[in-house]
């Protein structure tokens, strides 16, 4: 495969670089949730109206129509520059726009791709772990409207979200795998009870959901009875790509911190911390081509859900190990908090928090070991406990 851009990719990346160009430097993101999401929701609809945002979407749903790879130009830019991704929609929008009906792809489409519809996915459940089949939350068909029993759990930013994708089970009889359905609704629909709890950054961005006989009409249902597991598997093979949620973005944006932050004096490396931030710069590199690889194959057709395992891996060792990187560059700095001297609002700040939250990253999405798993048995063709 070429890495190279082809002449529509290059001009394409120069005229996303002059116009962020005209907007540097981007004010610092916020350090409480709430600011937080104002500023990238803002930042998402500048974006968007900027046309960089949903590139790959149909014109007709407010995108640009054009390949996959065009999202990976963008965010490697917008990580270039320091600036964050926006809202993170894709993962979501891509199973609207797969499974959802004409009507239910008009009405959720253009105010997502828009930023103005924000969503969260309810799948995990306490008692499920990571066997995503065992959910038993219900949903029993009265009338015209499913009525919804059950709790989810770790369902990030639903806090802040209007919409759900919910996954429940509306066949108690049918095999585990077979007896699943998809909903989209409301969070502020009668019953449903959002419950933020605080994670060990100091973010709301966990919440728990109560469902207390919750109606959701039938015409909510994304897809067919029974083809929840399917459609959840396409929900996390997006939810995997490091494209499709903006990691790419995230990441290189760190890297573009702490390396303005070394080459202006504020941080000073000794050897080991060189060679840490080294290795970490040429992991995120890897992973930018990888990615660019697989939305290259996923744009030719031969790509599969499978093969975003290996992106959730490499996603996972590459974010942990420049987590690990910063802090150890930064020293006791991120301990003591932001301070006079130079580093406040660009690493140090965060440098804490993103170590932290790197370490979630062998969790959500489907663990490291299942992912490790899937690879082994799915795509390898390894038998089972070899």
């Amino acid at each position: 495969m070429d890495f190279g851009d082809s002449p529509d990719e290059a001009a394409f990346r120069a005229d996303l670089r002059t116009w962020l160009a005209a907007r540097l430097p981007l004010p610092s993101l916020p350090d409480t949730d709430d600011e937080r999401l104002e500023y990238l929701a803002a930042w998402h609809r500048e974006l968007y109206d900027g046309g960089w945002a949903a590139a790959s979407f149909s014109t007709k749903w407010g995108g640009r129509g054009l390949p996959s790879v065009f999202e990976a130009i963008v965010l490697d830019e917008l990580g270039r520059a320091g600036a964050p991704a926006g809202w993170r929609f894709g993962y979501v929008a891509r199973v609207i726009e797969s499974f959802g009906t004409d009507e239910q792809k008009a009405t959720f489409l253009p105010a997502a791709l828009r930023g103005e519809q924000r969503w969260c996915q309810g799948f995990s459940e306490p008692d499920a772990g990571s066997d995503l089949a065992g959910l038993r939350t219900r949903a029993a068909l009265r009338g015209d409207v499913y009525v919804v029993d059950g709790q989810k759990v770790w369902t990030s930013e639903a806090h802040w979200a209007h919409w759900c994708l919910l996954l429940v089970r509306t066949d108690a009889d049918a095999p585990k795998h077979a007896g699943m359905s998809c909903f989209v609704v409301r969070t502020d629909t009668p019953g449903l009870t959002v419950r933020p709890f605080r994670q060990i950054t100091g973010s709301l961005e966990f919440a728990e959901l109560f469902l207390d006989s919750v109606e959701i009409p039938v015409g909510q249902m994304v897809g067919r009875p029974g083809e929840g597991w399917s459609i959840a598997m396409s929900t996390v093979a997006a939810e995997r790509g490091p494209a499709d949620v903006g990691f790419i973005a995230d990441l290189q944006r760190t890297i573009t911190r702490i390396e303005s932050a070394v080459r202006s004096g504020d941080v000073v490396l000794d050897d080991a911390g060189r060679l840490a931030l080294t290795r970490a710069v040429i992991d995120v590199d890897v992973l930018r081509v990888h990615v660019l690889r697989s939305l290259s194959r996923r744009d030719a057709g031969i790509g599969t859900d499978v093969e975003t395992s290996v992106d959730k891996v490499l996603m996972t060792w590459v974010e942990q190990g420049l987590g690990h990187a910063v802090l150890d560059a930064l020293g006791a700095a991120p301990l003591l908090g932001p301070g006079s001297d130079g580093l406040a609002g660009t690493v140090t700040s965060t440098a804490w928090r993103d170590y932290l939250w790197s370490r979630a990253a062998s969790i959500y999405g489907g663990t490291e070991q299942i992912q490790q798993t899937i690879i082994a048995t799915r795509l390898l063709g390894l038998p089972r406990g070899a």
